[in-house]
């Protein structure tokens, strides 16, 4: 026979897990309330290595480890981890006179961590214990001690790291965001060391990488006929054309949609009619080295989605045409 749980209802199930994350955060808040003197030590001597930030851990804290100096390698610091095994067994040779080594351990008294500690002061490298006890032997022996301990774990029994991996996360989080701010890391130099991905193309992609350029630019003067127009707006498939002057200034631009309803509105002369007399003036545009998001933004963001948009460089001349479909093809997505 079943018998249903009572305790796994939604309501048990959710309560849980709001008091897990209301004790995390409690935990996070303590640690944040006693920043002092050991995390401006630690954002000083991050600024001013000439070397590398080595990140050692075990279990868990190796983890967290590995993930701090991956944020910190985002934002252009020479940052590694390494495992204390491993260290054991050869490793050790990444580490160089005047490197900063961030040793992680909750206790401060792990020993695969305690062990390093002889090697890693003949190589002069400069030490910081980020550990839950200033009496350790860890926080003892280091340089710089930086204070992550949590008065108990988020998890029931007491004992898997939860509260205590959060705020050493939380810690080197806050190291890096301080060091941008310091360094004055910009959009594009972040770009520099995110290429790929979703991240990547929103930073790097620039117009000029998506628009249709020279030849495959369909362009008209404004005295010219509709019916050449229509003849470019078939050869060329682009959804538009734009209008320029004998400088190749931007004047105006024609759409697959003009064309449909100037035909149905004035069918008898339509085609005979000057480009000026049709086209949409001083229409909006985008120069060549703006983001390619920024043009998917200006051409989404408003009542009516524009299609095609005409690039211009720095002298206003029309140097391409850009359409929503390849943005969209390329992988750009408003956030």
């Amino acid at each position: 026979m079943n018998h249903e749980d009572n305790s796994i209802t939604r309501e048990n199930i959710l309560n849980r897990a709001k008091e897990i994350f209301n004790l995390e955060i409690q935990a996070a808040q303590a640690v944040a309330d006693r920043l002092g003197d050991g995390f401006v030590a630690t954002v000083k001597a991050f600024h001013e290595n000439q070397g590398k930030v080595i990140f050692v851990g075990a279990g868990k804290s190796g983890i967290v480890g590995s993930k701090v100096a991956a944020t910190l390698r985002s934002i252009g610091i020479v940052s590694l981890f390494l495992h204390p095994a491993d260290a054991m067994h050869g490793d050790l040779g990444m580490v160089s006179p005047g490197d900063i080594v961030v040793l992680i351990s909750k206790s401060g008294e792990t020993d695969e961590v305690l062990d390093l500690i002889p090697m890693l002061k003949a190589r002069k490298a400069k030490l910081i214990a980020m550990a839950g006890a200033e009496d350790s032997r860890l926080s003892r022996l280091a340089d710089i001690w930086l204070d992550v301990s949590v008065e108990r774990e988020a998890c029931p029994i007491g004992l898997a790291p939860t509260s205590s991996t959060t705020v050493t996360m939380l810690m080197g989080d806050a190291l890096a965001a301080v060091l941008m701010q310091i360094r004055g890391v910009t959009p594009d130099d972040f770009a520099k060391n995110h290429p790929g991905g979703m991240l990547g193309k929103r930073l790097t992609l620039a117009v000029s990488d998506l628009m249709y350029k020279g030849a495959d630019n369909p362009t008209v003067l404004p005295d010219e006929l509709m019916s050449d127009v229509l003849d470019k707006l078939t050869h060329t498939a682009l959804g538009g054309v734009s209008v320029v002057d004998e400088k190749q200034s931007l004047l105006g631009i024609v759409t697959d949609g003009d064309v449909r309803r100037g035909i149905q509105n004035r069918a008898s002369d339509f085609l005979e009619t000057a480009v000026s007399d049709v086209m949409t003036k001083d229409p909006v545009h985008v120069h060549q080295d703006s983001k390619a998001i920024d043009a998917l933004l200006i051409m989404e963001n408003r009542p009516s989605q524009i299609m095609v948009l005409p690039v211009v460089n720095e002298r206003q001349q029309c140097v391409g045409l850009l359409r929503l479909h390849d943005l969209i093809q390329a992988g750009l997505r408003r956030q």
